[in-house]
């Protein structure tokens, strides 16, 4: 079975990300999308949250499951037999980030490919950051995150 591991921290997950898993699944046979827990950062949702909201955003893809997982990704993807990492581009200064990373990843694993999305264009300008930006200030963010994301995030910022 050929397995693709989606990372990110997915804090909240946005249109965007789920534009990234709905073509990926399309590319593989089994889709991991895998929800880093980096300790070095305060999220706004804890890693149970993400997890709950990102499942049931992927809920209607029958080959996608989600998972979570702290370390080097690449030991990650190695545990869960990946063929190839997936991450989502949205804009060059993303590419050059994600480029230095996949280099040190194929270093590490060679077996283990890299495979970049650009994002559609009704996403491009779309990131975690800014959806929490917008919340908190009142904004509205219908059309950026799931539903069921949307009410979670605004909760957060009304209490």
């Amino acid at each position: 079975m050929r397995v693709a591991i989606y990372p990110g921290s997915f804090d909240p997950i946005t249109n965007g990300h789920l534009d990234v898993v709905k073509r990926a699944s399309k590319m593989c046979e089994h889709l991991i999308v895998s929800i880093i827990y980096n300790p070095n950062k305060t999220p706004l949702f804890t890693l149970e949250e993400r997890f709950r909201q990102v499942k049931g955003a992927v809920m209607n893809y029958s080959n996608v499951t989600v998972d979570t997982f702290t370390g080097l990704l690449v030991e990650y993807a190695q545990q869960k037999q990946a063929v190839s990492i997936i991450k989502g581009l949205r804009a060059i200064s993303d590419f050059e980030y994600e480029f230095q990373m996949a280099l040190m990843n194929r270093k590490l694993c060679p077996d283990i490919e890299t495979i970049f999305l650009m994002t559609s264009n009704e996403y491009s300008y779309l990131s975690s950051s800014i959806v929490k930006e917008v919340a908190r200030f009142g904004g509205c963010i219908k059309g950026l995150v799931p539903e069921n994301v949307r009410r979670e995030v605004i909760e957060k910022f009304s209490s």
